[in-house]
């Protein structure tokens, strides 16, 4: 949205439309009013309607509104039959043309309320000269915007906003310091400054000739987690252990089958975990012919549960393809990650996730997910932790805490890893004596801590003091430190889900998921994310979703309808590579180029001396900071890249 002759704005909408081709293979488009200074470009993934009637951008019957939409609004049957009998037609059968004739029906905001599904659009008001930014409700679909001189600029990634000549590649330096404590770059900030991720749950109005504005400004909210889960917890759900059974269960078909509505090839990614083997069993159960289900394994068994997704997919029945990866095959993602993500992110099991995607898209051009299970039912073993850390802790006097963790950290971590190291043999792998120091000074971290949120964000925290390693940087503040945007509850299970449902969700796991199956050009869909699921899970006491210490036990009943519990039974693994090992051997030469002392001071961003005495700890054995460092490396490949 800007200034400019017809054919400019024509060819810088094409361009930056271009660098989405990954995003949308099979047609693109564009819409330009030169009098008003905006365009509309689009690249489609063809899922629905493949005919040239779902093209876009597409106009409403109406002609008032013009739209481009990334994703799929699941109910556009049962919308499109309320809509026929007040005088709509149809051209096609798209869901985007649904869209179009129920804003036009209803306005835009109540439309909105009315749509299931994952969605990031723009709908430009022709009669009010007003553009409408709109993302769904869980932030499954990325939406980008900011201003750029006199120019407002939007899309999925940010290498579309790139290609723009107006855009500015200055690095927001507090999002770089909550990066890497964190590992993803927090909504509402980007990488770059005055660039911002439009909130999930939000819609953006922008009246043509506005004034360029550094805020995100202009926003409303139409669904708010927040009030989602402070009207559950004062309308708990009332019913037995079976029927909170039951209506879950109703709810993941209802979400499945329609999530299962597509004009293209259909499949699952496959864990053998809870999640993903709760969907594909609701998928089997309302399909007629075997659903097609994906899995990647690892020869490193530590990491790999192949095997068990193999063994649920021979009891239900699918059509099952698996793919043994090798550390190079593996490897060789890697300088890949910096252009597939487009701005920093630190969560390794981007690997796998990637290398599943690529297998999955060989097979099938939509695939369902199982993500969502933790935050909703309460998986992690984090929030276990957490209550339990407070409930020692508070009963002491915070000053006495505080100078206890003082005390704590006045021995340095080498110290506490000598004086442990003769229980070496004694200890797994993942809490060999080399962790103990990092472990002393978490323990200080947390006994230091006012409050459960601040436990929680430490053992959230890979760098917990990135301010000192960011170059001129203030940390940005985000949910997880604004205690006004937390969800009032008493129970604190609860309270902690709704910070994942905010912040790591969105920013992590739906994040890794989209770019990395948008970057070979499959859809995934996530089912446990319907709003009516989580509007649903946040009415559920806590005491259905851990009890007796097993977590997701509400899920878990839902599956064993389906699959035998000895299938599922078997502790949390996650979708990890050997990434310790791999930075001290195949990837050493790798790391040391990005890790570079000159290098570092050179560019100017991070501070060498933390980096590089953190890079030695690591080679060494002394402590394993593999996190801390694939933080500051895909920072470091990204730079590399961006330049």
């Amino acid at each position: 949205m800007g200034s400019a002759p017809e054919q400019e704005l024509r060819a810088q909408v094409c361009r930056m439309a271009e660098q989405l081709v990954h995003r949308g293979p099979d047609d693109s488009g564009l819409w330009v009013d030169a009098e008003v200074g905006i365009a509309l470009g689009f690249r489609r993934l063809a899922i629905l309607d493949l005919s040239p009637a779902g093209h876009q951008p597409m106009i409403s019957s109406n002609g008032r509104y013009v739209i481009v939409f990334n994703g799929e609004v699941y109910n556009f049957g049962e919308l499109r039959k309320d809509l026929e009998p007040l005088g709509h037609g149809y051209r096609g059968h798209s869901d985007t043309e649904v869209m179009l004739e129920a804003v036009s029906e209803w306005g835009l905001e109540v439309a909105v309320k009315k749509f299931v599904g994952m969605f990031a659009f723009a709908l430009w008001d022709r009669r009010e000269r007003v553009l409408h930014l709109v993302r769904d409700r869980l932030g499954i679909k990325p939406l980008y915007c900011g201003w750029q001189d006199n120019t407002f600029l939007f899309g999925s990634e940010l290498k579309a906003l790139r290609a723009h000549p107006a855009f500015r590649l200055e690095i927001n330096r507090g999002a770089l310091a909550s990066y890497l404590r964190l590992g993803y770059v927090p909504q509402p900030y980007s990488i770059y400054q005055g660039i911002w991720k439009l909130p999930p749950g939000h819609i953006l109005s922008l009246p043509a000739g506005a004034p360029p504005s550094s805020e995100l400004s202009g926003t409303a909210r139409y669904w708010s987690a927040k009030e989602v889960y402070e009207r559950g917890a004062a309308d708990r759900f009332r019913g037995s252990a079976p029927e909170a059974i039951e209506e879950l269960d109703r709810l993941l078909r209802e979400s499945i089958r329609l999530r299962m509505i597509a004009d293209v090839p259909l499949g699952a990614f496959l864990s053998g975990g809870i999640d993903s083997s709760t969907v594909v069993a609701l998928m089997q159960a309302q399909s007629r012919r075997p659903v097609k289900t994906f899995t990647i394994g690892f020869h490193e068994q530590e990491f790999n549960e192949a095997a068990h997704a193999k063994a649920v997919a021979a009891h239900l029945g699918t059509d099952h393809t698996e793919l043994y990866v090798t550390p190079k095959e593996a490897m060789d993602v890697v300088p890949k990650l910096p252009t597939l993500y487009d701005e920093p992110f630190g969560d390794s099991s981007q690997i796998p996730t990637y290398l599943l995607s690529a297998l999955t898209r060989r097979h099938v051009t939509v695939s369902l997910s199982g993500d969502g299970g933790d935050e909703l039912f309460g998986g992690y073993t984090r929030y276990a932790r957490t209550r339990k850390f407070w409930n020692i802790i508070r009963c002491f006097p915070y000053t006495s805490r505080n100078a206890f963790a003082r005390l704590i950290r006045a021995c340095q971590p080498a110290t506490y890893n000598r004086l442990f190291g003769g229980l070496s043999p004694l200890l797994p792998r993942l809490a060999r004596p080399s962790t103990v120091g990092d472990r002393a000074y978490r323990l200080a971290e947390i006994v230091a801590a006012r409050n459960p949120e601040e436990i929680y964000h430490n053992l959230l925290s890979y760098w917990r003091r990135p301010a000192e390693v960011v170059l001129g940087a203030e940390e940005s503040p985000t949910i997880l430190t604004r205690s006004p945007d937390w969800a009032h509850l008493v129970d604190l299970s609860p309270r902690l889900m709704f910070l994942d449902l905010m912040t790591y969700l969105p920013e992590d796991i739906l994040a890794k998921v989209d770019r990395a199956s948008m970057g070979v050009s499959l859809e995934a869909r996530v089912p446990i994310l319907d709003h009516r699921v989580v509007e649903f899970a946040a009415r559920i006491p806590t005491s259905l979703k851990i009890r007796a210490g097993q977590t997701k036990w509400l899920l878990r009943q839902v599956l064993y309808r389906y699959v035998p519990g000895k299938l599922i039974e078997r502790p949390k693994m996650g979708f990890g590579i050997p990434l310790e090992d791999w930075l001290c051997g195949p990837l050493r030469e790798w790391a040391e180029g990005l890790l570079d002392q000159n290098r570092l001071r050179k560019e100017g961003f991070l501070r060498p001396e933390p980096i590089r005495d953190c890079w030695a700890e690591h080679l060494s054995g002394q402590r394993n900071r593999q996190g801390h460092l694939w933080n500051v490396l895909m920072f470091q490949a990204w730079l590399d890249r961006r330049a």
